[in-house]
């Protein structure tokens, strides 16, 4: 297998870094070398610190490295995922997204599997335009964009939509959401091998 998968998350309250966990699994069942990654932190340490659950999550997931550019030129597949800030990805991914200009232009990102995950307080809270925004970025890169689609009955199950996984915050994570999850980094996966 020659898919090196870079899983790209943001996580306020550690929603999107569960989902960004769960596709790790399923890529690395799958074959891929995957490297976990979030989007660095860019609000203030005192509004962090401010709120218990954003400070927790924060520290719990201090071990894990965050992305640079140097990490998107080594891989050949990416999965992002980050809450929805008003219908499109968290600032804190959008500021990592506005640094790989110089690789952008090297044509260091074209021709690359890219798929999205997002969540949000409530359904209808701006989750598919959210994974939309990530594929906008995709096609000024010249990615593949990998959505699920309809390809798998578990997509039905969790009110799931073709563009990628969206979670509501707070509900549960059932074995029909780790499975559709699961199967949006398998086909992503799949996809970058004939591609790779």
């Amino acid at each position: 297998m020659s898919v090196k998968l870079a899983i790209v998350y943001y996580s306020t309250y550690g929603t999107n870094y569960q989902m960004a966990r769960i596709a790790a699994d399923a890529a690395r069942a799958a074959g891929a070398e995957v490297r976990l990654l979030k989007a660095s932190e860019t609000a203030p340490a005192e509004v962090v610190a401010s709120q218990d659950a954003w400070k927790a999550q924060a520290d719990s997931t201090s071990d894990i490295p965050a992305v640079t550019p140097d990490d998107m030129e080594w891989a050949n597949a990416y999965l992002f995922s980050a809450p929805t800030r008003y219908g499109v990805m968290a600032s804190q991914m959008r500021a990592f997204i506005d640094t790989l200009g110089p690789l952008w232009s090297r044509g260091g990102l074209a021709g690359k599997a890219i798929s999205a995950m997002s969540s949000s307080q409530n359904p209808n809270g701006g989750q598919e335009q959210t994974i939309l925004s990530f594929y906008a970025t995709a096609c000024h890169w010249g990615g593949i964009i990998v959505p699920p689609g309809y390809t798998n009955e578990v997509l039905f199950k969790t009110g799931g939509n073709p563009y990628g996984y969206s979670h509501t915050q707070g509900a549960d994570f059932s074995d029909d959401v780790k499975a559709a999850i699961s199967h949006q980094a398998r086909r992503l996966v799949e996809v970058a091998a004939k591609l790779a």
